[in-house]
């Protein structure tokens, strides 16, 4: 197959193109470099790269392909604080024209990563896909109103699917150490001091970040009746955890490390554990191929490959917050692409 995926330079686009290529299907990857530098290992690169940010892209650039896969975005809860308006640009409206572009360019698949996010404060345990949404932040909102304004364009021709994604965690090619187990674990081995800044009450569903690219994989191969303007929380039911449960596990690998509560964000009031049935119902092959021990113990021996210390915990190189704060310029509105073969 011949895919289009945006934000191919990210933290899971690079798992995403590795995948891709080593099945055979040729990539054309659409990313703005932002989180140039950013690099912590090479990454494999896509068959065709177009520096282009995601609002610009036009018919030409879809034409020919089977699939686009939609990761670009603006991408957790703080980056999304930072310019809520940006953040709607980008994350809701670019994907609903892109989606828009897509089907008048004849491509078949669209494929949105979207967030288990959208459930916000969940009214009750094991949320599924037909339970109230309740978004907290922008970025949340954005990820829901994508979905709802996408529905409409899905028909025998166009088949859109919106995977609701648990929060991701796990060593990548172009690593975060602003996700909550990557966190945790880096605070551990920089300060040996497993630093909570709630007080570890709130549920979370985690996923390995390469497995959030296996499953986009799925979904594009899968039969359209079966996957056609369905939202699928992307998961597993024996991977919701609470924060503290994720830092006793940090402790089970670096048993010197203090567990500290500094309780600086005050009560969390984003607290959702998720049921992921229908994704065992729509893809049935699909396992998850990481748990939280694997994946936490991968990162674990990635960190001390590369000598991760305190440094490396407070640069901007693996904290996209800090290192879009200093490019929000880069986010003005370009008019002109790059192509590298």
């Amino acid at each position: 197959m011949k895919v289009f995926v945006t934000g191919h330079k990210g933290y899971i686009g690079a798992h995403l193109v590795e995948l891709l290529k080593e099945e055979g299907h040729e990539v054309t990857g659409c990313d703005t470099a932002l989180f140039e530098g950013c690099e912590w290992e090479d990454c494999v690169p896509a068959d065709r790269d177009l520096l282009l940010d995601s609002r610009v892209v036009s018919l030409d650039d879809l034409a020919g392909h089977d699939c686009v896969l939609h990761l670009a975005a603006i991408s957790n809860d703080p980056m999304g604080d930072l310019d809520p308006n940006i953040t709607f640009e980008i994350n809701r409206d670019a994907s609903v024209r892109l989606a828009k572009l897509s089907k008048q360019a004849g491509v078949p698949r669209f494929v949105f990563f979207g967030s288990c996010s959208v459930y916000g404060q969940g009214e009750k345990l094991d949320l599924d896909e037909n339970d109230p949404l309740n978004p907290m932040t922008p970025y949340a909102i954005s990820k829901i109103d994508s979905e709802k304004l996408i529905s409409p364009l899905a028909d025998d021709s166009f088949c859109p699917v919106y995977m609701r994604n648990a929060t991701a965690y796990g060593f990548s090619k172009m690593l975060r150490t602003d996700l909550v187990v990557n966190n945790l674990l880096g605070s551990a081995l920089a300060y040996n001091e497993i630093r909570i800044m709630s007080d570890g009450s709130p549920w979370r569903p985690l996923i390995h970040c390469r497995d959030i690219a296996r499953a986009a994989i799925g979904f594009m191969q899968a039969p359209a009746d079966k996957v056609r303007n369905l939202a699928v929380n992307v998961g597993g039911n024996n991977d919701n955890y609470q924060v503290k449960d994720v830092a006793d596990q940090v402790k089970c690998l670096i048993p010197g490390a203090d567990i500290t509560f500094t309780g600086e964000v005050g009560v969390d009031p984003r607290n959702y554990r998720v049921n992921f049935d229908l994704l065992a119902q729509v893809l049935p092959d699909f396992k998850l191929s990481y748990n939280l021990v694997s994946g936490m113990a991968e990162l674990h021996q990635k960190m001390l490959e590369h000598g991760f210390d305190a440094a490396d915990f407070e640069s901007d190189q693996f904290v996209r917050l800090r290192t879009l704060s200093k490019r929000m310029d880069r986010l003005e509105l370009p008019t002109a692409k790059t192509t590298v073969s």
